[in-house]
């Protein structure tokens, strides 16, 4: 789903590729749209780990933390060769307009991801990386928003270019962080 879609993506495709019969998945599931929605939902857990783990790791400093995860996003994005993107943008983009269900549940996800980022730019605020009376849930708001689209586009354009001019952009320009070269994680 990551790579055609929800909507191209067939169940008989999910059931063979997995190896389960008809019959379980639709026990389990009964029917696509409850797939999709688990879909969603194991995704946002395994996202909100990675972000977890990256975001609290005290051996960085905060706006460091923020950097790791646009570092360790654009190499996962390069090993599939900018093929696959972020699922839940995909989704946000595929499905908004067709199910409401689906776009508030993708939007509760983004919601989440948002709010680990206001939680890591108030550290950053506090350990004086930030103006002291700087908005971070509109930065975090803001980052998220634009990351989706560089995701987007670097889909497109099959390069990490869009993602690193809009990081460049994000730490140099909105939030005044000197640009740093890219450290391995």
């Amino acid at each position: 789903m990551t790579e055609r879609g929800f909507t191209v993506t067939s169940t008989e495709e999910v059931m063979v590729r997995v190896g389960v019969p008809k019959g379980s998945f639709y026990y389990h599931f009964g029917s696509k749209m409850v797939f999709g929605q688990a879909v969603i939902e194991g995704y946002a857990e395994y996202f909100e780990a990675k972000l977890d783990r990256l975001l609290t790791d005290r051996s960085f400093t905060p706006i460091d933390r923020l950097r790791n995860f646009v570092n360790e996003a654009t190499r996962g994005m390069a090993r599939y060769a900018f093929k696959r993107g972020c699922l839940v943008g995909n989704l946000g983009q595929e499905l908004a307009s067709m199910d409401d269900v689906f776009r508030r549940q993708l939007e509760k996800v983004l919601r989440s991801w948002q709010k680990r980022f206001a939680q890591c730019l108030q550290e950053a605020m506090e350990a004086s990386q930030l103006p002291k009376d700087a908005d971070v849930n509109a930065l975090a708001e803001f980052f998220w928003i634009g990351w989706e689209g560089a995701i987007m586009r670097a889909k497109l354009q099959r390069s990490a270019t869009p993602l690193d001019q809009f990081a460049e952009i994000f730490f140099s320009r909105v939030i005044g962080q000197p640009v740093a070269p890219k450290k391995k994680i």
